[in-house]
């Protein structure tokens, strides 16, 4: 019986649920605890002119106040994001320009405040527009994507179907969205320079990454530094890479050898330091026949970036390969501000992008007269539009056809504003996903017969709270022919073998790559009666069908709406989600990492919204009071299914990612059941009920 697919426990969950896995902040190291607290710009833009430390250096329990003037010298300051207490530049308001090292994390974060700092203050802009004097095309976006793509001729079609056919051209916009994970961002680090060693407890979606990206930045060599993450408490993409919490602990270890220092980044510098979803802006136009059938697409995206560092969302991106239609073109722009900079957040460029082209499919349904499913079955390309190859699969519209017959589209209201149950106002919408498969090379495995039919498999993978301690066990028993109850697994921890990042949908991907190769070459070695201490490490190679085939893995979303027709309160009783994703590996956690993606829409279309205050430069949402997500009363009634099938030329287990498609076109599906609900096109983020006023009936 393959281990592949069956619905297992979490093996983690025991320690989990009794409080024995350690996380980043609760491991232990030689001697008392120093606790790390940073101190922070007050001004957005402008430079430091003098630091006076003397009331925090007095304070009990204060064991040093590191600033500019006196901070171990980092040896690479080509980065700016890590250029940290190095010179006296302010660049965004909340970097950190100093940090104090105590006994207590109570007297750090009072010590910190009696830091009195003065500066020249420049003007600043944190205002993000699309006519931005700055605004500029970027070499590349997120991704390492061409910032532009064009095919055909975009103005003969649009002029075409203005006459004979339909044409959509809308902007859509989404604010600034904070990752914030249930454990924030976290480093205990211990310098042993004697070694020298500096070894990293941090909470990070990539081990291997925190230690190639820092040790140019701290003049170390990648073995001089272990990072040991065995349990990460979530990240949606902000742990993909170390930020200045980091550097800021690193220095602190350097200065004080021998302690272990220990900083948790508060929940108000989560919305600061260590990366968010920027603005977006996305025009699309498309153009159709008199039927329906796509002649024209163009998505041009403008994108918030940083002076810090430059990082665009690929928004656009996804329009390349959605939908058929002999004529396309897409663009992006980067907004250079005074801001922190942006970074990963759950499907970057793909949640944003989808939002405005699913919205914008909608609205074209409705001007062709088609049924929203309907339009997207006729678009629906044999080949990718954009490579021509043939898709390893694509099943879009088995996903579309599927959740239409689980949720009872047929029931859908063709006239929006027309069914109400009460005082609600009732409407459908549907979204298509897609999100591209992704397998990052360089992963590496070692298995190990311990004897007795057992087996240690060793990879430097991180489980974020997604379940990879249960299904690399899973993968590794398949790939040994074992029962999973034979395999000890090893994760977390730079003294294993490399591993790449768990983003971009691609960890079991990559790392189930790696374990399978590792697994043929131990089997080839030794056979199937191994002696003890059999030992082979192996890397994934390259898989070649990947070049001669295109892998995305697709959905479909369903969304009822319920509009309070005398207030505009927005409830949303019910979500069904369709993907096509390859092989289930574990089908218990891959559920919950659907239901978490489509709750993520959830709240990016009613909740989430970072307001930046443009007089000062911060976010004033910078809590979970004012920062909105869904609770409990919120998501009611989410489910999540999948299409049976194994993707033989995506990786040898058959499988596709499935952390972020949960969360692409679920936004776009909640907008497009509001607006079958009232008759409103809502084409910005989030929607509030104040929106809608206008659209209820005078009249009940």
């Amino acid at each position: 019986m393959s281990a592949i697919g069956t619905s297992t426990p979490r093996l983690d969950g025991p320690a989990k649920v009794t409080g024995t896995a350690q996380y980043a902040f609760e491991h232990t190291g030689p001697g008392e605890p120093v606790f790390l607290h940073p101190v922070t710009s007050t001004i957005a833009r402008g430079s430091v002119t003098s630091m006076d430390t003397s009331e925090a250096e007095s304070q009990p329990g204060v064991l040093a106040v590191l600033t500019p003037w006196n901070a171990p010298r980092l040896a690479d300051t080509s980065e700016r994001e890590y250029v940290i207490c190095q010179d006296t530049d302010v660049l965004y308001r909340g970097q950190p320009i100093g940090l104090v090292l105590a006994e207590t994390a109570e007297a750090a974060r009072w010590a910190q405040s009696l830091v009195r700092v003065e500066y020249d203050q420049q003007p600043h802009d944190v205002g993000f527009r699309t006519d931005h004097p700055d605004v500029y095309e970027p070499e590349v976006v997120n991704g390492g994507y061409e910032p532009a793509s064009s095919t055909g001729e975009m103005g003969p079609s649009l002029a075409r179907a203005q006459t004979h056919g339909h044409v959509v051209d809308q902007s859509y916009s989404t604010p600034e969205e904070h990752n914030n994970p249930m454990e924030p961002h976290a480093v205990s680090a211990h310098w042993d320079p004697d070694g020298p060693l500096l070894t990293m407890y941090d909470s990070t979606q990539s081990p291997h990454g925190v230690v190639s990206t820092l040790a140019p930045v701290l003049g170390l060599e990648t073995e001089q530094i272990r990072v040991i993450a065995p349990h990460v408490g979530g990240g949606f993409g902000s742990k993909g890479a170390p930020h200045a919490h980091d550097v800021l602990v690193a220095l602190g270890a350097m200065h004080l050898p021998g302690r272990l220092i220990k900083y948790a980044v508060t929940r108000q510098q989560m919305f600061v330091f260590v990366g968010y979803r920027p603005r977006t802006v996305s025009r699309i136009r498309l153009a159709s026949d008199a039927d329906g059938r796509l002649t024209a697409i163009g998505h041009e995206a403008w994108s918030q970036s940083s002076r810090v560092k430059e990082f665009v969302e690929q928004a656009a991106v996804p329009s390349r390969s959605m939908y058929a239609a002999p004529n396309r073109r897409t663009f992006h722009h980067a907004v250079p501000l005074d801001v922190p900079a942006p970074y990963w957040m759950r499907a970057p460029g793909e949640a944003p992008g989808a939002f405005a082209a699913e919205v914008a499919m909608d609205e074209l349904a409705e001007a062709c007269g088609l049924d929203p499913i309907e339009l997207r079955v006729r678009n629906d390309p044999e080949t990718d539009p954009e490579s021509g190859r043939p898709w390893s699969s694509r099943r879009l519209v088995d996903c579309l056809r599927e959740g239409a017959d689980r949720f009872g589209w047929s029931e859908r209201p063709a006239t929006p504003a027309s069914r109400r149950d009460g005082r609600w106002m009732v409407g459908y919408g549907v979204a298509s996903a897609a999100y591209p498969h992704m397998v990052q090379s360089g992963s590496q495995a070692t298995i190990r017969a311990e004897g007795g039919g057992r087996y240690r498999v060793q990879v430097g993978a991180v489980d974020i709270g997604t379940g990879t301690w249960t299904a690399l066990t899973l993968v590794a028993a398949d790939a040994l022919g074992v029962p999973a109850e034979a395999i000890t697994l090893e994760i977390g921890d730079t003294a294993l073998p490399y591993a790449t990042v768990a983003g971009g949908s691609s960890g079991i991907s990559s790392w189930g790559s790696a374990i399978f190769a590792a697994a043929g070459r131990f089997r080839t070695r030794y056979g199937d009666d191994p002696p003890a201490g059999a030992e082979t490490t192996a890397a994934a190679g390259d898989n070649p069908e990947l070049e001669r085939y295109r892998a995305i893995s697709f959905g479909a979303h369903f969304v009822e709406a319920r509009v309070d027709a005398d207030t505009g309160e927005i409830r949303v009783p019910r979500m069904l989600g369709v993907f096509s994703i390859g092989r289930v590996v574990n089908p218990r956690t891959v559920r919950s990492q659907f239901i978490g993606g489509m709750t993520f829409g959830l709240s990016m279309a009613l909740h989430e919204q970072s307001v930046r205050d443009t007089r000062f430069g911060h976010v004033v949402t910078q809590n979970l009071a004012d920062y909105h997500v869904p609770t409990h009363a919120d998501a009611t009634d989410i489910d999540a299914v999948w299409l049976d099938e194994v993707d033989e030329f995506a990786t040898p287990m058959g499988t596709r990612g499935a952390g972020e498609i949960g969360n692409v076109g679920s936004a776009a599906a909640v907008v497009n059941a509001i607006h079958n609900a009232t008759g409103a096109r809502i084409r910005d983020l989030p929607v509030h009920a104040d929106a809608l006023l206008e659209h209820l009936p005078v009249d009940q």
